[in-house]
């Protein structure tokens, strides 16, 4: 395949040009101006749009097993690749958790029968994500698991998380501990953030307090025991600060922190809730117009290392009615690529693509994040095309976002996973 006329941009590379790609097989075969197709070589014409390493989600949850009838792996997966994704980590809030080699070694198995997207197992940390004992990561890395996670609960028990920490750390291969961070003791039921939006609706909120507090703990963990860490869905102003604060005292870079923003976190904020209601519910909930300020100056400023979608889809009725019973989580693989350029319109292309991309690849230690000549011909080539958000055209099972009905400016146009475009 050759991919012609498109503005290549790889920071990986340091390359923003008009530049063709020559594709061989799976893997990236040439770069280059004016490249001239080969015999019976299909010709992708990407004038006026972008070509992109593939773009990797690090944060997805596939509902497979044990939830299909809010998605499946086949709908997830067509949804990742409609959205520009040619990869997805996996989340292991299943049922039942991602706590074994054997799931492990099943959900890839049955996700590369599929196709669409490549899935990266993300493993629980603990069992059955309980929050008591261990998992085996030894076990579990070397079945597939690129990183071990509780997400959906946090590991509440400060002694639990040190001792998963130093199992981490004992490991030559990096492989990061992904932490959600909300104290729940202190957050005690509450369905959105404290504030003048949840005294109106009259229902329980809670502080933003619930998340900073674990993520404080959790930096001093990491410091202590040199274990990688990833903070997930990122919210508050005073997150972002302790990891900013922690990536400015590594110094020696004995903390290795990073932390990923969801669109959702970067758009909307608590008062959204009063008009969006059920469909704005999330965990960490949304939060005060200063603390969507502070997320987008830390992606500008280079303290949020990646984009990620936090795609948690449910069925229709689950995410209607009252407030207090609704599902949390809404759908987001297929407005994440829109929603991020509508936040912040003036992030530079390269730091657009290293966010959803180069970074993704190497917190995770998977292939991709780069198109150099023998990497893996993952590519995305998206444009700056308004669009309108329908959910009744979704892959995805999951019809529930925030974003219905916005307008988008920038949209995926075609995936391309191991050389072959995605076209269902």
């Amino acid at each position: 395949m050759l991919v012609q006329g498109g503005r290549l941009i790889d920071p990986a590379q340091r390359l923003d040009r008009l530049f063709d790609l020559r594709i061989r097989g799976d893997v990236v075969a040439e770069l280059g101006e004016h490249l001239q197709p080969e015999r019976d070589e299909e010709v992708l014409d990407a004038r006026s749009a972008y070509v992109a390493p593939g773009f990797i989600d690090m944060h997805v949850h596939l509902r497979e097993p044990g939830n299909p009838e809010k998605e499946t792996l086949r709908s997830g997966l067509s949804a990742a690749a409609r959205g520009g994704f040619t990869a997805v980590a996996a989340m292991p809030n299943t049922n039942p958790a991602i706590d074994s080699p054997e799931l492990v070694h099943r959900l890839c198995e049955q996700a590369a029968s599929i196709g669409f997207a490549r899935v990266y197992p993300i493993a629980a940390i603990t069992q059955a994500r309980a929050g008591k004992d261990l998992t085996d990561f030894d076990a579990l890395a070397s079945a597939g698991a690129r990183a071990f996670s509780d997400d959906g609960n946090t590991v509440m028990d400060g002694r639990v998380m040190l001792r998963a920490a130093q199992a981490a750390a004992r490991r030559s291969d990096g492989v990061p501990l992904i932490v959600h961070c909300e104290d729940e003791r202190r957050k005690n039921g509450a369905v959105m953030t404290a504030g003048p939006a949840a005294r109106k609706l009259g229902v329980p909120g809670a502080a933003p307090l619930c998340e900073d507090a674990m993520v404080a703990r959790d930096v001093l963990v990491a410091a202590q025991t040199g274990c990688a860490l990833h903070v997930a869905h990122v919210s508050t102003a005073t997150a972002v600060d302790l990891v900013r604060f922690a990536k400015t005292a590594a110094g020696d870079g004995a903390i290795a922190v990073t932390c990923e923003v969801t669109p959702h976190h970067l758009v909307f904020t608590e008062a959204d809730v009063l008009e969006l209601g059920a469909a704005a519910k999330v965990n960490p909930p949304l939060r005060f117009a200063f603390d969507v300020g502070a997320l987008r100056a830390a992606v500008r400023d280079g303290t949020v290392d990646a984009f990620a979608s936090d795609h948690a889809p449910h069925t229709s009725a689950e995410k209607s009615g009252d407030l207090r019973r609704a599902c949390v989580g809404f759908t987001g693989l297929e407005i994440a690529v829109g929603a991020y350029a509508h936040a912040l319109p003036d992030l530079s292309l390269t730091r657009f693509v290293e966010l959803l991309s180069t970074n993704p690849a190497r917190i995770l230690g998977v292939p991709g994040g780069t198109l150099r000549v023998g990497a893996p011909a993952d590519v995305t080539v998206f444009a700056d095309e308004p669009w309108r958000v329908d959910p009744a055209q979704f892959r995805s099972k999951g019809k529930c976002t925030p974003f219905a009905g916005m307008s988008l400016p920038r949209r995926a146009l075609t995936t391309i996973v191991g050389g072959k475009i995605i076209r269902e």
